[in-house]
């Protein structure tokens, strides 16, 4: 890749760090002021603009095939030394813990579009038996990434510069946070998954339990 276009990148990527990354704790802060734990409905954060993107199984997925359905999304990438392995566990998880009759589908962006094609997430999806019917990991182009990450989830990442990694693999900072999405692709919950004090079951609760919300609303 040219140097332009290197630029180009890094600087797609840095622009969704520098607003996502303050994003999730206004998002946050909402939530506790809303009650998220009383039976008031959940807040709507912002309407989820259409994309496509890529599976694991090389299909193309856009907002319209989660239409109806309520879904949970993170982001990651399969060469990541820090939290994406613990991130994923979690996501599947939390794929354990729902119901067979529910219809809520999981959704893990990659930061690494370069890198991870979909027959690298295919085998990492394997890796983690994520089931394929309930589980997509999608990727594309790093700025159709980051207009679905930055725009509509609130998630962030940032490509750090050769002279701040700390090792070969250490290649982005991004959010940590699964946010949730209802079926008419609004945004309506932010979660925390890592830091002091957070317990994981205990974020996979509120989760499923924003999820039971979700589906009975129509």
């Amino acid at each position: 890749m040219n140097q332009p276009a290197r630029r180009t990148d890094w600087l797609v990527w840095s622009g969704v760090a520098l607003v996502g990354l303050t994003l999730p704790l206004a998002f946050l802060l909402a939530q506790l002021k809303s009650g998220g734990g009383s039976g008031q409905p959940l807040p709507v954060y912002a309407q989820i603009a259409d994309f496509s993107l890529t599976n694991q199984n090389g299909r193309a997925v856009s907002l319209a095939d989660l239409r109806g359905q309520v879904w949970v999304a993170d982001i990651i990438f399969t060469r990541c030394p820090g939290p994406c392995l613990g991130m994923t566990k979690q996501m599947r998880a939390l794929q354990d813990a729902l119901p067979t009759d529910s219809q809520a589908k999981l959704v893990t962006l990659t930061t690494d579009a370069d890198f991870d094609t979909p027959p690298v997430l295919k085998t990492y999806a394997e890796r983690f038996g994520a089931d394929p019917r309930r589980w997509m990991f999608l990727t594309g182009t790093k700025q159709e990434i980051a207009k679905l990450a930055i725009d509509s989830l609130k998630l962030s990442a940032v490509e750090r510069r050769p002279e701040e990694r700390e090792s070969p693999l250490d290649l982005f900072v991004h959010s940590t946070i699964f946010v949730i999405a209802d079926k008419h692709g609004q945004l309506r919950g932010v979660f925390e998954t890592t830091g002091e004090g957070i317990d994981p079951e205990n974020v996979k609760e509120k989760i499923l339990a924003a999820v039971r919300r979700l589906e009975r609303e129509t």
